[in-house]
């Protein structure tokens, strides 16, 4: 049975002291970090990040609980809240004083809820009244207020990938206002309304911090909004609505994500694909919002895939007590004490680990049957290039043959990515060529993601293979390898003359002539001196190749060499004379290369037209029929005078 696993944890979690033996666990989102903080008597913490090398560990005096703690980026300041009127600060930057320092918020009367780092030396103080922003100063000891904003705030969210923080206003809390931060500037982006389910009176519902999520999907940020309803006949359950978030233009409700069940959600965003965890049936889906259903201002999208549950986790144990064959505990996945944060972070505090979630491609194959979908899918991923392939060799699979409707289809949409991959190439080249325009900014090449499947990846992984299948019909086989070359030649794209020598190949293989015949006299396959070169070698099995090959040869007007050597190699050389002397080249080529393939005929009168050719060459370029020392051709003079005589060498000269 195929693995039906789509989900799963990372591998090498982050280790940090669960909870049992802390007093409090706290995440970064911004630097990726875990902070287990153990007080009494003094402050032990102990910080794990995305892998062993950001990993530290100190002590701080205790000062009270510790309401939020965070590192600058690159770990150069440490913050820490203890109460609601002022933020601690220590210097962990090398010869910097490390004695704390303190900055109370402005606002009179305020609380504050919590703060963002938005670059290593600047902070947010978000209170329950607004947001303070300021600029430290390690080596001074003090902040400087850059800016700050009055608003009424309930709760807040921080996305650290575009540095924008989302605050809720209003009583009901779905009045969302965000502000965006850059370069030491503050900047109010428009405000925006939540709809809020509909529910009877006088019952009133408000926006819950635990509903809302941003993450950035396909480059663009989007505010997630976990709408609970009641499973009705009205209404199939929750849904996700995502609200498109610029930053130059106002917020707009965009898609609807339809969970078709009611609950317990968390969300994830795992390779621009939304993941909503369900906690009560222990399962996720996964939304893809690429994948259009209707064509509308916004777009309604159910789940990509069937339900499935994250892939089973073990434990294993540590500890003094621990036995060597001592089995991993099963870990027990969407438990309730597991905490999601964005965009792919799961974190379970009683057992002292953080994943990162993962999505696997390889059983996304099975589970979506329709091809054309299942490759719009595929080529969206990050790891996707051998998934692709192997899909390719899937529906070309004798058991599992897909119609040739779906192998286009397929081969469309492959090639759609790689026509637009080399577009941005050869814009690039340009624009590199022509050198910077003024005012306009340099261009970043363009980056040759796995999607990219050009024609090399195709021969080496799937048709070479085809090819020689057995149990699969030569018709079939040829119909595809020309329906690949049919959409390389619609998206413009060149077609490697390897691949015309495998259809040749195949035809041959099957004595399919008749057709070889018909694809070059009509130029499905196009004129290539390898290609030429190729038919030569068929000659044998097929003799019209020969001439195939040499119609070939001249139509390109580049290949005379080719066309001449052919034609001595064949003893055809009064042949190869008539042709240079038709395309004017009569005059340069080597005098002695053709009688050598002359004499090689043993016919002597064939011998004599050459011999004779070349001297009258040499009175109308020089006025002297005599070959020149460099031409070498002083063995077949000699060989002249044997056969005819030093009488004919004279009087051919003297005509």
């Amino acid at each position: 049975m195929a693995e039906q696993f789509y989900l799963e944890l990372s591998e090498n979690p982050v280790q940090f002291e669960h909870a049992s033996s802390v007093n409090n666990v706290f995440f970064d989102e911004a630097n990726k970090q875990v902070f287990a903080v153990r007080s009494g008597g003094a402050t032990g913490v102990v910080v794990k990040g995305p892998d062993d090398k950001n990993s530290v560990a100190f002590r701080m005096d205790d000062k009270g609980e510790v309401k939020c703690i965070k590192f600058s980026i690159g770990n150069k300041i440490l913050a820490v809240q203890r109460t609601s009127k002022s933020v601690d600060f220590i210097n962990f930057i090398p010869d910097y004083p490390h004695t704390e320092f303190s900055q109370e918020c402005k606002t009179k009367n305020a609380s504050i809820l919590g703060f963002c780092w938005t670059s290593w030396n600047e902070i947010v103080f978000i209170t329950d009244q607004g947001t303070e922003f300021y600029q430290v100063f390690p080596d001074k000891r003090s902040l400087k207020l850059l800016k700050s904003q009055n608003i009424n705030v309930n709760w807040y969210q921080y996305c650290p990938e575009t540095v924008v923080i989302l605050m809720s206003t209003t009583v009901q809390g779905n009045v969302l206002q965000p502000f965006a931060f850059r370069n030491s500037t503050m900047s109010k982006m428009t405000k925006f309304e939540i709809e809020l389910p509909v529910i009877p009176k006088p019952a009133k519902l408000s926006l819950s911090e635990r509903d809302i999520a941003m993450a950035t999907i396909y480059g663009q940020l989007y505010v997630m909004y976990l709408k609970h309803q009641c499973r009705s006949a009205n209404s199939p359950g929750a849904e996700v609505v995502l609200y498109h978030l610029p930053r130059e233009a106002p917020c707009k409700k965009s898609h609807v994500l339809k969970l078709n069940m009611t609950g317990k959600f968390a969300l994830n965003v795992v390779d621009n694909l939304v993941v909503v965890h369900h906690q009560s049936s222990q399962t996720s889906l996964i939304f893809d919002i690429k994948l259009k259903e209707l064509d509308s201002s916004v777009n309604t999208h159910q789940p990509v895939l069937p339900a499935r549950s994250i892939h089973p986790y073990r434990i294993p144990l540590s500890g003094p007590a621990v036995v060597q064959s001592q089995p991993p505990v099963p870990c027990h996945l969407y438990s309730s004490s597991w905490s999601v944060f964005q965009p792919d972070i799961i974190i379970s505090a009683s057992e002292g680990y953080l994943w990162y979630l993962q999505v696997k491609l390889p059983p996304t194959v099975h589970l979506l049957q329709d091809k054309g979908k299942l490759m719009d899918f595929l080529l969206r991923r990050r790891d996707c290039k051998m998934v692709i392939l192997s899909v390719c060799a899937q529906i070309l699979d004798g058991r599992e043959k897909g119609s040739l409707p779906v192998v286009a289809t397929v081969l469309d949409k492959l090639n759609q990515v790689y026509k637009d991959y080399l577009d941005a190439e050869q814009s690039y080249t340009a624009a590199m060529e022509s050198g910077p325009s003024r005012g306009s900014a340099t261009q970043k090449r363009p980056v040759r993601t796995q999607a990219v499947i050009d024609q090399s990846d195709m021969y080496t992984h799937v048709l070479s293979a085809f090819t020689e299948r057995k149990d699969v019909s030569h018709k079939f086989i040829i119909a595809v390898l020309m329906e690949y070359i049919r959409s390389l030649n619609q998206y413009q794209i060149p077609v490697q003359h390897y691949l015309y020598e495998l259809v040749i190949k195949t035809l041959v293989q099957h004595s399919l002539f008749y057709m070889l015949h018909q694809f070059l006299q009509y130029h499905v396959l196009s004129d290539s001196k390898p290609l030429a070169c190729l038919l030569l070698s068929l000659e044998s099995t097929y003799p019209p190749a020969h001439q195939l090959s040499l119609d070939m040869l001249k139509r390109l007007s580049t290949a005379n060499d080719e066309i001449v050597e052919v034609l001595l190699s064949k003893q055809q050389v009064l042949g190869a004379l008539r042709f240079i002397r038709s395309v004017g080249s009569h005059d340069n080529v080597s005098a002695r290369k053709f009688l050598d393939a002359a004499r090689q005929t043993g016919d002597q009168m064939l011998f004599y037209t050459v011999f004779r050719s070349f001297q009258q060459r040499n009175q109308r370029l020089r006025g002297n029929p005599a070959f020149n020392p460099g031409e070498h051709c002083e063995e077949h003079v000699s060989h002249f005078k044997q056969l005819f005589g030093e009488q004919a060498l004279m009087k051919a000269a003297t005509v």
